[in-house]
């Protein structure tokens, strides 16, 4: 075996890792006495006891050796820890390399700073226990398991100098984004992104259970890594020495052999797909702690886990001494001096300034985050020379501005539109008239659109372009991603960690403000009829909506314009999370430019042009959200104006659906007297919406005239039928708004129940219809607005 280490840096590198094993214990127990300098007593013991010891040591070690190859290839890397549950091992580390001190001074490199740093771990008002946003250098907080390596390679797409060294937990490679995320070595371009160096942390158990890479034959765990397309080498047993040198000598080789790979290409242009180096460490759970605890195995087994010796009023004296025993096992006189501070000759071994991982500046993005060059989006307007008089698919009109935003920022190489495997179906197909779809695996003939660098990132798993959009965010970049409605579920747990980020890290004035998480949802409910009941899902929207107010924004932008408009916005918006939900198939298109930009500006407001209530009180309010409930909206006004001409009749449109909560639960919000003013106080509401009609209700039943409100949306009915029949099928279409109407406006007499029925038997003639032909009526086809239509069409 190679020998990279001299004794004297074996010896140092060794103090290292149990400084960092002292201070992950330490903050796992200890609430005074940092130091050890009296005996351990029961009320230097935390009286709540939280943490995971079992995946710390191992991370320990990890980070102690990186420390040392950094420094000798001049490395610009981060640390990402998918078994983020090991929050001591990051904060005791950005602590020994002086990082923790400078973002929080009253942490100081002392005695006193050393007890803080204890007190504050999983203690109330202190800090959480997994690698939280709190804590310096990360980027991923490893609550849920999953996604490191899909972040480190977002991180890296378009970082060529930097390299993530990714922890993979043993137990976290069972999950499926993960098993996934090995394949993102064939979409990393040697010539133009950095690189991800995995380490997958072999330490045998989960919570209670073995896991399963632990348990195949050392030739199966290999050749399976292999067939990911990696070269793994093996760092095993548990003798420090041997560890510490094996290592090191892995480090090197996977440096240089990153190195190789890099140079060929960046010097030569194009080489064949390289094989990735990675590392497989093979170390004890809970490695150097307590052997045995009540006479049950520790170390190595399961029971490391988490606490590994309880320390209580109950349980018994030996285990107060056994903690203690095991803190000095680390030797803490030999690695602090008499003020508390961390030796001299010990802390030199960690890198200086920004290539400590602590403080890299890709661990803060928002440091490094340049603004996009954007197009004027007025460019791009369809012509509407009167309401619904052309029609456009509204992404496919969108997609020539993505194309012109990719184009304007390809030099910066700080864009991407990721997704999975949909660009093309939500026709968006314009930006391949200026990029391509990365891609570093073989390709045949009659492919399209791919090549090593490309602005576009595919694969078939939604899991796999969310975690790379969210590394590429996290690191000072921009992005959108785009997916059919019903599928964005898949995602719903990232999003809720990625929202949680964004949450916390507000509050967080050192850490800097990132671009957007743009979400742009197309092929949605209302325009999934071809593909069935499989495709029909609107309830991301109230997903999203349960975050807190400060980070998430929905928006309904019922034409290509105000598309057009919204994501010109959502590009240019900071630390949110934006959904964007838009059709992509041909329909009518309601505003100029210039009113979708005022419209959108408001988020919400009173359409003139198809009201009638402008010289009296209305008699109803007929409210609508997305582009099919405001064509269908539309539709029963037509009806209503040209059948019920008396009818006095408002319009309004919601574009920034957080505009129906009160100001004071949403910054968007309106004033319960803006509401008012819009909705009135005391009229019937009939609501088309795009999602799940509870959601409606949910963010206005504050409201005054809320009890006026009916409101028609998705409701759980779908099926291969036509698109007027999807809005039938959930009584969302032009006949049943109109009913609603007449079953609330009493004085409208007979001429509302002889209107009712013909509306009935219109409805069964669709039916029989569409059962027929395959198709929606000639009059359903071919409607076009007009206020003054004499029949119910």
């Amino acid at each position: 075996m190679d020998q990279p280490l001299s004794p004297e840096l074996l010896n140092k590198i060794d103090a290292y890792w149990r400084a960092a094993n002292y201070l992950s214990v330490g903050q796992i127990y200890l609430y005074d006495n940092p130091l050890l300098r009296e005996p351990l007593k029961l009320s230097h013991v935390k009286p709540m006891l939280l943490g995971h010891w079992g995946t710390t040591p191992g991370q320990n070690f990890i980070y102690a050796h990186l420390n040392r190859i950094i420094k000798k290839y001049d490395l610009d890397m981060i640390y990402m820890s998918g078994p983020g549950h090991g929050g001591p091992a990051l904060v005791g580390n950005t602590y020994l390399e002086g990082t923790y001190s400078e973002i929080y001074p009253n942490i100081t490199q002392n005695e006193d700073g050393l007890k803080k740093l204890f007190k504050q771990f999983s203690f109330p008002g202190g800090i959480p226990s997994h690698v939280s946003p709190e804590c310096p250098g990360s980027i991923h907080e490893g609550g849920e398991l999953g996604y490191s390596i899909s972040h480190a390679f977002g991180a890296v797409f378009d970082n060529p100098q930097l390299i993530v060294a990714c922890v993979v937990g043993d137990g976290e490679a069972e999950t499926g984004p993960l098993a996934t995320a090995w394949h993102s070595n064939k979409f990393l371009n040697p010539a133009a992104d950095g690189a991800v160096l995995p380490i997958l942390h072999l330490n045998g158990y989960k919570i209670s259970n073995p896991t399963v890479l632990a348990r195949i034959t050392h030739e199966e765990l290999e050749q399976l890594f292999r067939g990911y397309g990696w070269t793994p080498s093996f760092v095993e047993g548990h003798e420090p020495e041997k560890m510490h040198q094996a290592m090191a000598a892995a480090l090197e080789q996977a440096v240089e052999q990153i190195q190789q790979i890099q140079h060929a290409p960046r010097a030569q242009g194009n080489s064949p797909r390289p094989r990735w180096p990675m590392i497989v460490l093979n170390s004890p759970k809970g490695w150097t702690g307590p052997k045995t605890v009540d006479g049950l195995p520790v170390e190595g087994t399961f029971r490391a886990h988490q606490v590994p010796i309880s320390i209580s009023l109950t349980s018994p004296p030996e285990h107060l001494r056994q903690l203690e025993g095991w803190l000095r096992s680390y030797r803490p006189e030999e690695l602090f001096d008499e003020h508390g501070r961390f030796k001299a000759e010990l802390a030199e071994l960690a890198p200086k300034g920004e290539r400590r991982m602590g403080a890299n500046p890709h661990a803060n993005g928002g440091i490094l985050l340049r603004e996009l060059r954007m197009p004027d989006f007025h460019k791009y307007a369809v012509d509407v020379p009167s309401p619904g008089g052309v029609r456009a698919g509204d992404t496919e009109v969108l997609g020539r501005f993505l194309r012109d935003v990719t184009r304007l920022n390809d030099d910066q190489r700080n864009f991407r539109i990721f997704g999975p495997d949909e660009t093309l179906s939500n026709r968006l197909g314009a930006v391949f008239e200026t990029t391509n779809r990365q891609w570093d695996a073989q390709t045949v003939k009659n492919d399209e659109f791919l090549a090593p660098t490309g602005r576009v990132m595919e694969m078939l798993s939604e899991h796999q372009c969310q975690g790379w959009l969210e590394g590429y965010l996290l690191t000072g970049r921009h992005g959108l991603f785009n997916s059919y409605e019903a599928f964005i579920h898949i995602v719903d747990s990232m999003f809720n960690q990625h929202a949680k980020w964004l949450k916390v890290t507000l509050q967080l004035p050192w850490r800097r403000k990132i671009a957007s998480l743009n979400y742009l949802l197309s092929s949605h409910v209302w325009r999934q009829d071809h593909n069935g009941f499989t495709h029909q899902d609107p309830g991301f929207i109230d997903h999203v909506v349960n975050k807190k107010a400060e980070v998430v924004r929905v928006y309904l932008p019922p034409d290509a314009n105000c598309l057009l408009s919204v994501m010109d916005h959502c590009l240019r918006s900071r630390h949110y999370v934006n959904v964007v939900i838009a059709g992509k198939h041909p329909a009518p298109q309601w505003l100029t430019i210039d009113a979708a930009a005022e419209h959108c500006t408001e988020g919400i407001g009173i359409w003139q042009w198809a009201s009638n209530d402008q010289d009296a009180e209305p008699d109803v309010v007929l409210a609508c959200a997305g582009d099919v409930p405001t064509l269908e909206t539309l539709a029963a006004v037509s009806i209503l104006r040209g059948r019920l001409p008396d009818l006095k009749i408002r319009v309004v449109n919601i574009v920034d659906l957080m505009k129906l909560q009160p100001s004071t639960e949403h910054p968007h919000g309106l004033t319960d007297k803006d509401f008012d003013s819009l909705f009135t106080k005391d009229k019937p509401i009939i609501f088309a919406f795009h999602g799940y009609p509870w959601l409606v209700h949910r963010l206005t039943y504050r409201r005054t005239n809320h009890g006026n409100m009916h409101v028609r949306g998705y409701k759980e009915e779908g099926t291969i039928t036509t698109p007027f029949d999807m809005t039938v099928l959930n009584d969302m279409d032009r006949f049943h708004l109109v009913m609603d109407v007449i079953d609330r406006v009493p004085r409208l007499g007979a001429k509302g129940d002889h209107l009712k029925q013909e509306l009935r038997d219109k409805l069964v003639e669709h039916k029989t219809y569409i059962c027929d032909h395959g198709e929606d009526l000639p009059e359903i086809r071919n409607w076009k607005w007009s206020p003054q239509t004499e029949r119910p069409a």
